[in-house]
């Protein structure tokens, strides 16, 4: 027997569901204007392909649909096909773990020396803050930056999805002081008369 709070809930994930769907074809829509309306140009359409859209990317998770068609948007310039919104959720899924451009950003600005040492998210967000440059990110505008890092950060999980594998090396361990030499001290301030 269901229970009406378990009803609840599934309905709740169902409208969360369809919200996703529907604002991912807003997104396109906004995204690919023309090339959207080329492809879902009557109510009909539109209607058949969010339902085709839907069907086919039921098995992941809202927020994995959203990653994607933000990947999708922000990488390429003709609208995508649905193989293409598959393809990016399924980097997606695999890359969960990872920061958006922007969490990564804000990371990176949060960081402090030395960066090595640093909690990072994820490697990767070290080594887009260190392509960026340390001191760019410390100093520039932030909007004008942050496209800066976004492409190191995109090329570097692009160079992850083909399985390159990042890790930060350690700082090497600090060496031995030596004990000053003092005959040398007591040579120098007598020379300088200090």
């Amino acid at each position: 027997m269901i229970n009406p709070g378990q009803k609840n809930l599934n309905s709740k994930k169902i409208e969360d569901y369809i919200d996703a769907i529907d604002n991912l074809f807003l997104k396109l829509e906004l995204a690919y204007h023309y090339q959207f309306y080329k492809v879902f140009g009557s109510d009909n359409k539109l209607n058949e392909g969010k339902k085709l859209w839907a069907n086919n990317l039921k098995k992941y998770d809202i927020e994995v649909i959203n990653k994607a068609s933000e990947e999708i948007i922000h990488s390429q310039p003709y609208f995508p096909t649905l193989t293409d919104i598959i393809k990016a959720c399924e980097e997606s899924k695999k890359n969960n773990a990872l920061p958006t451009s922007e969490e990564a950003f804000i990371e990176a600005l949060k960081s402090y020396s030395p960066r090595r040492e640093f909690p990072w998210s994820h490697p990767i967000v070290y080594f887009a803050g260190k392509k960026t440059g340390w001191s760019s990110l410390n100093e520039k505008g932030r909007k004008e930056i942050f496209y800066d890092f976004r492409r190191n950060y995109e090329r570097l999980i692009g160079l992850l999805n083909k399985g390159k594998k990042f890790s930060i090396p350690k700082n090497k361990t600090t060496e031995e002081l030596k004990p000053l030499n003092q005959k040398l001290f007591a040579s120098l301030r007598k020379k300088h008369n200090i």
